[in-house]
């Protein structure tokens, strides 16, 4: 080999040594180049590039991007169901007690077919049993938009709109999804839960004023009809997405999830009692400052820090349930003295610190539900939860509107702040251990110290 390609050889042979860089190593053994491969497997060896930040680690598992999105766009209409049925039955018929009271008989129906929706979905998968019952809501959507414009006898909107609650709790089953997902990472499920709450907030923020805009400026049936085809698109889109479908369990159902949440469903139904009377006690403070149809912007402060709030919990350590209930009832005080000085700008703050304490509450209690819930029915224990919640949203604002009739929708402030108390009262220690006798097996998901 001439004496130049030799030194050739030598300097790269040093440069590669020098720079660290995996290229082929070089050398000369008497009058032959040898060129040397990197180690076999030395490839392989190298550590996977892991995303940065919870929620991109969240969603760079294989399916959860599908299912999320159509979860989504199914959750979306359920912040606008109620809206636009109020508006399209009250301008047709001209009656806006006809529409609470067709919204209502809405409400309890699904408080008592929604359980039994989502235990069928426990028993016999997602896809087969939310796809019909989906169809089934959406039918009776559209009835009510025949009913409505046809001029039909009353009694037809009332059946119409019960008909909707066979409506499946998608936000329930989006959770289960991330449970049997991230049934190894608990730090993970956490992260998951709080997205979720965030998505809650963010649906129930923008469902009215999408069902608002579409019954006002399209035509009165446009919010309803939107709804329906969102939520079976969405529906449709979540239930395609088999591979991240829980599995369903051919093994006898033990426990009961109404005896293993009983003592947690108190907590649920006051937190509800709190979320219905801020509502209409905000209503009616705002409407009597004059604001009329811009209250809908300061009520959104609310909602926009729990969504914000949910998203930031989901990066953060988990804490107890007693810390969150106790900083709820804190700043559960703060819009009762801020509508007492009289500052507009001070309500919104104080609905806007408010609305942050609702969310890490929501998800502790949530976790809770999912650890104590019974192996296979996690669906029914959620939507029970769920209930409660609805249950306790209509106490809340039949209460708060007697108060705001009877004093005034300043002292009217007083039921959220005192219901926030009482479900701090409803964490008494000892309330949350299962008794020996109930032998039901226990899926525990939500470690405080759990690496993702």
């Amino acid at each position: 080999m001439p004496a130049t390609t030799t030194a050739a050889a030598r300097a790269a042979t040093a440069r590669t040594a020098t720079s660290g860089a995996r290229v082929p190593r070089m050398t000369v053994t008497g009058s032959t180049l040898v060129i040397a491969g990197p180690p076999a497997g030395a490839a392989a060896s190298r550590p996977a590039r892991t995303p940065r930040g919870p929620y991109r680690r969240l969603f760079a598992r294989p399916g959860t991007r599908g299912f999320t999105a159509g979860n989504l766009l199914a959750r979306l209409p359920m912040g606008m169901f109620g809206v636009s049925a109020v508006m399209m039955i009250a301008g047709q018929r001209g009656s806006y007690a006809l529409a609470g009271a067709v919204t209502a008989t809405g409400l309890a129906a699904t408080a008592l077919v929604a359980p039994w929706t989502a235990r069928l979905v426990d028993r016999h998968g997602q896809a087969r049993i939310a796809v019909p019952a989906t169809l089934i809501a959406v039918l009776g959507s559209l009835s009510l938009i025949v009913c409505v414009r046809t001029g039909a006898p009353a009694w037809t909107l009332f059946a119409s709109y019960a008909a909707t609650a066979t409506t499946p709790n998608i936000g329930g089953m989006s959770r289960a999804r991330w449970t049997h997902l991230l049934r190894d990472s608990p730090a993970a499920h956490h992260t998951a839960m709080s997205f979720e709450q965030a998505a809650d907030e963010l649906c129930f923020m923008l469902g009215p004023v999408l069902a608002a805009f579409l019954c006002g400026a399209v035509f009165p049936e446009a919010g309803t009809l939107a709804g329906a085809a969102l939520l079976l698109t969405g529906m449709l889109v979540f239930t395609s997405c088999r591979a991240t479908q829980p599995p369903v369990s051919a093994a006898p159902r033990q426990g009961s999830p109404l005896r293993a949440l009983g003592p947690l469903l108190p907590l649920f139904l006051v937190t509800g009692v709190v979320f219905g009377s801020m509502e209409i006690t905000s209503i009616a403070h705002l409407d009597a400052r004059g604001l009329g149809a811009s209250s809908g912007l300061v009520l959104a402060l609310q909602a926009a820090g729990s969504c914000a709030a949910g998203l930031l919990y989901g990066t953060l350590r988990p804490r107890s349930l007693k810390a969150c209930v106790g900083a709820l009832a804190v700043v559960m005080t703060l819009p009762w003295a801020a509508a007492a000085t009289g500052s507009l700008p001070a309500l919104g703050c104080a609905l806007l610190l408010a609305g942050m304490a609702t969310a890490p509450t929501m998800v502790t209690a949530m976790s809770r539900v999912h650890a104590l819930t019974p192996e296979g029915r996690l669906n029914e224990g959620m939507t029970l939860a769920v209930t409660a919640i609805f249950a306790g949203i209509a106490a809340g604002s039949a209460c708060a509107g007697l108060v705001v009739e009877h004093v005034g929708p300043t002292a009217a402030y007083a039921v959220p702040a005192a219901a926030a108390l009482i479900a701090l009262a409803t964490l008494a220690p000892g309330r949350f251990v299962r008794r020996a006798s109930d032998r039901s097996r226990v899926v525990r998901t939500a470690a405080a110290h759990d690496p993702q």
